[in-house]
C-alpha cells in the first residue's frame, strides 16, 4: 500500500456509542482496494473536534484525509464548516462529481455540502474529501476520488501532469 490516508468518521451518535460506525469501516475498505493504507478516527459533529482531527492527520503524514458524515443541512452538520479554513485550494469539481455520482440513485444526494481540496500546493499537501456519512455515499466518494488521489498527490509534490 503506497499512499498513507486516514478516515475520520464525524458522528455525534457513534462518538457517544449510541450507533454502529459503518461508514468509516467501509472507507477503509474501498479505499484499499485503490491501494491506499488507511487508519480510522471518530469524533463528534463539533467544529473544533472535526478541525483538531483532520490537523492530526495531516501532522501524523496522512496524505488523504477523508471525513464521513456532518455534510448536510441539518444544525449539528458541521464538517464543511470545520475543513474549509483548512483547505488552501477547493477542487469543487471533484466535489461537484461526488454529488452527481451520488444523485444517480439518490437524489437526496445534491443536499450534501461535502468540500473536497488541498491543505496546500506543494510537497506536504493534503488532500481532504468530506463525503456524506451514509455508506452510499462514502462509496460514491470513494469511486471519484479513489482512481484520483495518488495522482493528486504527485502533482502537488512536482510531478508531471503526463
Amino acid at each position: 500500500m503506497g499512499l498513507a490516508a486516514r478516515v475520520i468518521t464525524v458522528s455525534d451518535r457513534c462518538a457517544r456509542g449510541e450507533a454502529e460506525d459503518r461508514s468509516g469501516p467501509l472507507a477503509l475498505s474501498l479505499l484499499a482496494g485503490h491501494g491506499i493504507s488507511a487508519d480510522l478516527a471518530l469524533v463528534p459533529d463539533d467544529i473544533p473536534a472535526i478541525r483538531a482531527a483532520i490537523r492530526s492527520a495531516c501532522e501524523a503524514g496522512a496524505r488523504l484525509v477523508l471525513t464521513t458524515g456532518g455534510t448536510g443541512v441539518s444544525p449539528r452538520d458541521n464538517t464543511p464548516e470545520a475543513t474549509a479554513p483548512l483547505l488552501a485550494v477547493r477542487i469543487d469539481g471533484l466535489a461537484d462529481a461526488v454529488r452527481r455520482r451520488g444523485e444517480a440513485s439518490v437524489p437526496a444526494a445534491c443536499l450534501s455540502r461535502g468540500l473536497v481540496g488541498v491543505t496546500e500546493r506543494g510537497p506536504g499537501g493534503v488532500l481532504v474529501v468530506n463525503a456524506p456519512g451514509s455508506c452510499g455515499g462514502v462509496a460514491d466518494a470513494v469511486a471519484v476520488v479513489g482512481p484520483l488521489a495518488a495522482h493528486i498527490i504527485d502533482q502537488l509534490d512536482g510531478g508531471d501532469h503526463g
